[in-house]
């Protein structure tokens, strides 16, 4: 058979099958995705015999042709449950040991962590976890970071002055930025944002400081990427988003695209680096192909994917980012101890839906 990605819609969450093929190695090179095809180093390998499925919170065109990359190289068939992560989490977490994934990929730990506080997590092979700083993976080796992501505050260059941006996120409460700020509310990053938020400076500061924002006029929007283009586009002044959605927008666009990324002090919560999460089920049925994906996730060509396609911060040992990203400055991943983390978006959930955001 040829390869193919076969998709099952599901109620909220699909599933996506990525094959290895039977056809010649070279008849498989050719099958990829452009995307896939600039990541694959050499021809395909024969078909392995293994499966390895994923449940991915991280969105199917961001991490797609790293997955289909991977299944090419290695001759491991690739099964992809795509979902929000804090979705998945539950979701594995109510099936228990009956679960098909064998891998988590996370927008953070926090999903994880709460995964682990249920017992429900094996350990990444040590010789994976020593791809990358000791504190971009969990002291216990539950979990390994891939790649970084930072919070910053986008704006309309023609709308927004250089001296009226602020020196601090607490500074957007101020009536100055009335009805100017938007909020990815719902998005998962944001929450885990806020989680680490709460951690760092209170519950009550955290949930002050957002329901002042609601009180300042603060606009909801469904995700980091519509805030981008919408500031592109002058729609909105400015917005707290991933700094990585701006690179993009801009690449694709060119001058048309008016918005610009501004950073907050490296010591403000507003500059904070969150990085993205893999683990291994304690339930995965083949642990060798399991870690052998995660590792995948740390090579050259898949960091530099990251990097120079997605804008994201890579973080395996000795892998500069794109030169385009700023020198890395933000609230380090070492500062911030996400595994007590786990079980604190629950809690964000309840004080975004209860400050009135999304009205």
């Amino acid at each position: 058979m040829k390869t193919n990605r076969k998709i099952i819609l599901s109620s909220l969450i699909c599933l996506t099958v990525i094959s290895t093929s039977c056809s010649s190695s070279s008849n498989k090179r050719a099958e990829l995705s452009d995307r896939a095809a600039e990541i694959v180093q050499g021809d395909c390998a024969k078909d392995a015999g293994k499966e390895v499925t994923i449940y991915s919170g991280r969105s199917e065109y961001l991490i797609s042709p790293i997955l289909e990359a991977f299944a090419c190289e290695s001759g491991i068939d690739v099964r992809v449950r795509w979902g929000s992560s804090t979705d998945l989490a539950i979701l594995i977490n109510e099936e228990g040991k009956s679960t098909e994934a064998d891998v988590f990929l996370s927008r953070s730990p926090g999903p994880v962590g709460f995964l682990e506080g249920n017992n429900l997590l094996g350990s990444v092979d040590g010789s994976v976890l020593s791809l990358v700083e000791k504190q971009n993976h969990a002291a216990s080796g539950s979990w390994i970071g891939f790649s970084g992501r930072k919070r910053v505050l986008v704006h309309n260059v023609d709308q927004v002055s250089p001296d009226e941006l602020p020196k601090s996120v607490f500074e957007l409460t101020d009536p100055k930025y009335r009805n100017r700020v938007a909020i990815p509310g719902t998005n998962g990053s944001f929450e885990d944002w806020f989680t680490v938020f709460r951690d760092q400076h209170g519950n009550e500061t955290a949930t002050k400081w957002l329901n002042d924002m609601v009180e300042n006029g603060a606009k909801y929007y469904p995700n980091n990427r519509s805030i981008v283009e919408a500031a592109g586009r002058g729609e909105i002044d400015m917005g707290l988003v991933n700094h990585y959605y701006n690179y993009q927008e801009a690449a694709a666009l060119g001058s048309e695209h008016r918005a610009e990324n501004y950073n907050f002090p490296s010591d403000d919560i507003g500059s904070l680096l969150i990085i993205t999460a893999a683990t291994i089920l304690a339930t995965a049925e083949d642990k060798e192909a399991s870690n052998e994906l995660v590792a995948y996730l740390l090579t050259p060509q898949a960091q530099a994917y990251f990097s120079n396609k997605t804008f994201e911060y890579p973080l395996a040992k000795g892998t500069k980012p794109n030169p385009v990203l700023p020198v890395l400055e933000a609230l380090e991943i070492g500062s911030v101890d996400f595994d007590s983390l786990g079980g604190g978006f629950e809690e964000t959930e309840r004080i975004v839906r209860e400050s009135g955001i999304l009205n």
